[in-house]
């Protein structure tokens, strides 16, 4: 389970698929393949308020090193082999109900 909750959160969206076709029955992997979906969803936002010039790449360029951090995060949590939520994430994540 550890190495599919890795590649959840590695792997975002395709992660987030894999998952779901190999582990689905796999509650902590589908645990942080949830959280690896909604890091990317905010990845996608930030990419699109950087589309706003100067205050948007602002907000972007920080918005990107706040999602590189807890993607990293991430990561060690999904190895760790317990069940912790990544920050600002894990509350949205909790909401995806499949």
């Amino acid at each position: 389970g550890k190495i599919f909750a890795f590649l959840g959160v590695f792997l975002g969206v395709i992660g987030f698929i894999v998952v779901m076709l190999a582990k689905k029955d796999n509650k902590y992997a589908m645990y942080y393949a949830k959280q690896g979906l909604v890091l990317t969803i905010a990845w996608v936002i930030f990419w699109v308020i950087m589309l706003i010039p100067v205050l948007g790449w602002i907000i972007g360029i920080l918005g990107y090193i706040l999602m590189l951090i807890l993607w990293v995060i991430g990561w060690i949590y999904a190895l760790s082999g317990e069940q912790k939520p990544i920050p600002l994430i894990g509350q949205f994540a909790d909401k995806i109900k499949i």
